[in-house]
């Protein structure tokens, strides 16, 4: 393949990631990271060495950590029951069927029906659901704004 090619499926791949970053069934970090590694590779890491693409893949570990835990961290606070966290997966899943609004909001249903089957308690569910979904948001805003840094720090080493 041409190295126009090779571009051209390094910049996919990072945009593809972008969409990865809210969209909960693409692994929007693990993307851009292939994208920029796809990228030095294509200058034979003249351009983006090693030190760069170490810091890119360390920030797509703790965008991959944070996602998890943050959600996590809102559920925990809120007291959620097993069934709650189960529910909000649910709900991811559920959403990635129902468009934009689905995938932001489906969590924190599956997580209040979860909370609510748990408990049969009505403000406890919604307490969880939403302190579930808060930290879910969190969590994708982290990796949405650690996605950028690793487009940034690539195009820093690309440019530099």
């Amino acid at each position: 393949m041409a190295a126009t090619g090779w571009w051209i499926l390094s910049v996919a791949l990072i945009v593809v990631g972008l969409a990865g970053t809210v969209l909960p069934a693409l692994p929007g970090t693990l993307f851009v990271l292939g994208g920029i590694v796809l990228g030095a590779w294509i200058d034979d890491f003249t351009r983006v060495g090693w030190v760069s693409v170490t810091v890119v893949s360390v920030l797509a570990v703790l965008a991959w950590v944070l996602d998890y835990v943050a959600g996590l961290m809102g559920a925990k606070k809120a007291g959620a029951s097993r069934e709650a966290l189960i529910g909000a997966a649910l709900g991811t899943v559920a959403g990635l069927f129902m468009g934009l609004i689905g995938v932001f909001f489906m969590p924190l249903v599956g997580a209040a029906i979860g909370e609510y089957i748990a408990q049969r308690d009505h403000a406890r569910a919604a307490h969880v659901g939403v302190a579930t979904w808060i930290g879910i948001m969190i969590g994708m805003i982290a990796k949405v704004v650690i996605a950028f840094m690793m487009i940034g720090v690539f195009i820093v080493a690309l440019l530099l």
